[in-house]
């Protein structure tokens, strides 16, 4: 990243990152890992390496992010998948050994596994 010596490097900097992130929105994947103490103690710390592996495995371009609890801690590690113009799903309980068939199922071949579903946000 260069050097930023004044505000307008800063603006332009600011405006470049938004124009990058609304591109990323509008045609991109978003994976979301909820990485709060209660994830993390019910094992999201996992869950997020084997995506990041099994994402890079399959040269499947997605954006992976992280958050804190959102307050559905039973429901632990949760995971979002966020593709432009489709519901946001939010999968419950997703440990490591499902991230295989969670990448497979819903990312490659388009298809929502409804048994791991938490809830579904539509994008309107």
């Amino acid at each position: 990243m260069p050097k930023l010596k004044s505000l307008d490097d800063l603006r332009r900097l600011r405006e470049q990152v938004s124009e990058e992130i609304s591109t990323r929105k509008e045609t991109g994947t978003t994976i979301t890992v909820g990485m709060g103490t209660c994830g993390i103690a019910a094992g999201a710390r996992e869950t997020m390496r084997t995506i990041l592996n099994e994402l890079r495995e399959r040269d499947i371009d997605a954006h992976v992010a992280t958050v804190g609890c959102i307050g559905m801690c039973a429901s632990e590690p949760l995971v979002d998948i966020e593709q432009a113009g489709k519901p946001r799903i939010t999968y419950g309980n997703i440990t490591g050994d499902k991230v295989s068939r969670l990448i497979e199922e819903h990312l490659v071949k388009g298809n929502v596994v409804d048994e791991w579903v938490f809830g579904r946000l539509r994008t309107d």
